[in-house]
C-alpha cells in the first residue's frame, strides 16, 4: 500500500477539558432541602402510602368478609361451646391484625433501605 491509499489516523479534539464537574449528591440534596431533594422524599412517602394502603385494603376485606361467611351454617357453628363468629373475631382477628402490622414494618424498612442506598454518597 503507498501512502495514497492509507486512511488518516482519526484524532480526538477535545474543546475543553471538563475539570471540577459537579456531580449530584442525592444525600446533600435531601439535607439542604433542594427540589431535587423534595422529589426523593416525596418518592419515599408515596411509596410507603402506597404500602400502607395495599395492605389496609388487605386487611379491611379480610375482616369485613366475615360478616359474610356468618350469614349461611357458619353463623350457629359452635367449637368447644363458643360460637364461631365469636371465636373467628375474639381469637382469629388479632393474629391477622399482628401478621399485617409485621408484614408492613418489614416492607416499610425495606423501602427505607433502599431510599438510603439511593441517597448514600
Amino acid at each position: 500500500m503507498n501512502a495514497e491509499q492509507r486512511k488518516p489516523v482519526r484524532e480526538r479534539v477535545v474543546l475543553a477539558e471538563r475539570r471540577g464537574a459537579r456531580v449530584v449528591r442525592a444525600r446533600v440534596e435531601v439535607a439542604e432541602q433542594t427540589e431535587v431533594g423534595a422529589v426523593l422524599i416525596g418518592g419515599l412517602i408515596r411509596a410507603q402510602f402506597g404500602l400502607a394502603v395495599r395492605l389496609g385494603s388487605v386487611t379491611v376485606v379480610v375482616l369485613g368478609a366475615l360478616p359474610l361467611l356468618f350469614l349461611g351454617p357458619l353463623g350457629t357453628a359452635t367449637v368447644f361451646g363458643i360460637r364461631l363468629p365469636w371465636l373467628l373475631l375474639g381469637a382469629a382477628a388479632y393474629p391477622l391484625l399482628f401478621v399485617v402490622g409485621r408484614i408492613y414494618t418489614r416492607l416499610a424498612e425495606r423501602n427505607e433501605r433502599d431510599f438510603n442506598e439511593l441517597t448514600r454518597d
